[in-house]
């Protein structure tokens, strides 16, 4: 193998030689090769990510572990993290969703927790289209079909739909668990003299180099790649988390690192070069399902195996609790304490590199230019009218991105565990707390379109959404995790789009005081015929201090109130009525809402004090994506119930059609709509209208019947 082979370039390739002050051998090539991939290394956004804040008041754990971990108060800590496995999905849906799943589930299993939940946010090319809908079946098949019999629930998610993500979906796999605080394990406790311990699975050939595959974009024919895709075995990680939590609970392991991208490589030099010590393994040790050569046995990503650092007096507990599960369980190694890793075979050394090597990549600095069409991209005005507002809203609600969601989710088993709160389908999803009457609660958040015609605005405003929701939600936001999908970062263009991208989160979080815990980044999503926008994806995790607090919608009833917190309008830009409405466009256009932090820290203030008055019924629902009316049309769907809207002599399709702002309905009793108003007191807040009748009514603009909304949210475009 030579260096081109393994990702290098010519550049790297004399930087590993001014390094090691040699030439290195064909195993150490492919060794740092796989390393020193945008997939391992985060060479190209290594810097970019150190403008994300990492403190906070409930952070416990920040990023450089396996998963971040914060503080859910009575000594429990929450360990959450999303991952992608984009590339994967695109060659072998159902293996490729299946084990993104496993995977970011062992993550979570890393940090001594136990799998809670798990959820997705999913990117498809159009309906309809053959390609993309043959992708889409496989892939929700595939997260069902692991996550359902590994036994963690999928409480929720995003499914985003447009033609540039035909050919290359996105699959981006979030996990949560929960962890007694003095419990958490980490991968930086290993210690000069302890043993290098693999559990689990035997070692194949499934999935040799998926992370140098997953570091470049996907080719035509993709068939070469299927040697690159990972085989899922749910059964046997459901064994592997049992093991390994009564591994954590009997104190028999030191250290644990889950063997995701680079397999045993990745593994152990992690553990070293974050313990500071090194590592010699044993290649002759390590089972395997089939006679390998040494770089595919350390570059393998078979799943459901996890590499455990213990002492030497425990080993023999650690072996008779993996027989009781019928794991295998092997010495594999020895931590050392001269900074090296070797792989030893038949006594003979094959590689000997410092572990520094492996684990600091140089970074990669790209041009970085602003896109051509960009301020073409961001131009949107003129005389925006409706030809037909009742037409436009049924459209928007049965469209594939209003409609309901239910063929996804009737798949997933959301109940196991017993903990969930909110099931698939509400605006946040939500666990209860366990040994207490807290609520935890997720907001998974992904903006391409806004991204598209101002990455920095349409990041800023996907976060702040996310904050949003759970604030309205009754939860204070504990921190964040991202996937950050994009096209290469070698062309100038894509890359300032990262950049920008990056910068807006990071605003935001520091802004609102919410921390980023862990993370992952994903570039090279693209084929011949093009990238995907930017999409950077957002989970925010949130406490809710007592069940009592939580606030949902859909429990609105006659005579009640309708309240619009929050400005009248937010824009129209890149909104879900431009883009399906306004002339049918193919292309997003316009700039959305841009961040007001004031504005959105007194919305997020004023919206949890209102949910700790237990004294004010209430049924409530941040304006999202299709903006107020779709936010109405929902309300009246799952209650039940007509409304009757006054918008006065406001524009009617800018407040009903926008998107983007700290804004949200709110459906009150009249009897406590006086306590309510003086909760918002300096706040905006618009009375429009009452509940009641059989109709949306908008006075002077449109009148659906509800049964006509509710046969287009169920039964529209899936």
């Amino acid at each position: 193998m030579n260096y081109r082979d393994a990702g290098l370039s010519d550049g790297e390739y004399l930087k590993i030689k001014e390094l090691l002050g040699r030439e290195p051998n064909e195993l150490e090539t492919a060794l740092i090769g796989v390393m020193w991939s945008e997939h391992c290394s985060y060479k190209s956004t290594r810097r970019l990510l150190a403008k994300f804040p990492q403190t906070g008041k409930y952070l416990v754990q920040g990023p450089g572990e396996n998963a971040g971990v914060v503080d859910c108060h009575g000594g429990w800590g929450l360990a959450f993290k999303v991952e992608s496995h984009n590339h994967p999905s695109a060659v072998a849906p159902y293996q490729g969703a299946a084990t993104g799943v496993g995977g970011i589930i062992r993550d979570i299993l890393a940090m001594g927790a136990r799998p809670a939940a798990s959820m997705d946010g999913l990117f498809f090319g159009m309906p309809g289209q053959g390609k993309s809908d043959v992708l889409a079946e496989g892939i929700v098949e595939g997260i069902a079909g692991y996550g359902n019999a590994v036994g963690v629930p999928t409480i929720g998610g995003k499914t985003f739909y447009d033609p540039c993500f035909e050919g290359n979906p996105l699959v981006n796999a979030f996990s949560c668990g929960l962890v007694r605080l003095d419990k958490i394990v980490s991968s930086k406790t290993a210690r000069a003299g302890d043993l290098a311990v693999l559990l689990g699975s035997k070692t194949g050939r499934d999935g040799i180099a998926g992370a140098s595959f997953a570091s470049k974009e996907l080719d035509e024919g993709n068939r070469e790649s299927r040697g690159h895709i990972q085989i899922g075995d749910p059964f046997e990680e459901k064994l592997l988390i049992e093991c390994c939590l009564d591994l954590r609970d009997n104190g028999l392991i030191l250290s644990m690192q889950d063997m995701g991208a680079a397999g045993i490589l990745s593994s152990s030099s992690e553990i070293a070069h974050k313990s500071g010590t090194g590592i010699e393994i044993f290649r002759e040790r390590i089972p395997l399902r089939e006679k390998m050569a040494p770089w595919e046995i350390f570059l393998s990503e078979s799943q459901e195996r996890m590499l455990l650092i213990v002492s030497t007096d425990k080993y023999d507990a650690v072996k008779a609790m993996a027989e009781h599960y019928a794991l295998e369980c092997a010495i594999v190694g020895n931590i050392t304490g001269d900074g090296r890793y070797r792989i030893i075979e038949d006594g003979a050394c094959i590689a000997d590199l410092p572990v520094g090597i492996l684990g600091d990549a140089p970074a990669a600095d790209w041009p970085s230019a602003v896109p051509a069409d960009l301020d073409d991209r961001r131009e949107f005005g003129g005389d925006m009218k409706s030809a037909d507002p009742k037409a436009d809203l049924l459209k928007l609600i049965g469209s594939a991105h209003g409609s309901c969601r239910h063929e996804i989710w009737v798949q997933y088993d959301c109940q196991v565990q017993l903990r969930t709160a909110a099931e698939p389908g509400e605006p946040v999803s939500a666990l209860r707390m366990p040994e207490s009457d807290g609520i935890i609660a997720f907001a998974m958040e992904a903006e391409p379109w806004k991204c598209r015609t101002d990455p920095k605005v349409g990041a800023m405003e996907t976060m702040a959404h996310s904050v949003r929701l759970l604030a309205l939600a009754g939860a204070d936001a504990l921190g964040m995790t991202n996937c950050l999908n994009f096209p290469s970062p070698e062309n100038p263009e894509n890359y300032y789009e990262l950049t920008q991208c990056v910068e807006g989160l990071a605003a935001v979080c520091r802004d609102l005081e919410c921390p980023v815990v862990s993370g992952n980044v994903s570039l090279y999503n693209e084929t011949p015929r093009g990238g995907i926008y930017p999409t950077p994806l957002v989970v925010t995790a949130g406490l809710v201090p007592h069940y009592a607090y939580f606030v949902s919608g859909g429990h609105a009833h006659d005579g009640d109130d309708i309240y619009l917190v929050g400005p009248s309008a937010g824009s129209l830009g890149s909104s879900r009525w431009q883009m399906l409405c306004n002339g049918g466009s193919l292309k997003p256009r316009g700039v959305t809402w841009r961040f007001d932090a004031a504005l959105e820290r007194d919305f997020i203030s004023k919206a949890l004090f209102v949910s700790r008055k237990a004294d004010i019924k209430k049924s409530a629902r941040v304006v999202s994506g299709g903006g107020l009316a779709v936010a109405l049309a929902k309300e009246a769907i799952y209650s039940g119930v007509g409304m009757d809207i006054d918008l006065a002599d406001k524009n009617p399709l800018e407040v009903l059609f926008s998107e983007g702002g700290p804004r949200a309905v709110y459906i009150i009793p009249p009897a406590a709509s006086e306590k309510f108003l003086a909760c918002w007191k300096g706040y905006p807040v618009t009375r429009l209208g009452r509940v009641g009748g059989d109709s949306l009514v908008v006075r002077g603009f449109l009148e659906i019947h509800r049964d006509e909304l509710a046969g287009a949210f169920f039964g529209g475009v899936k």
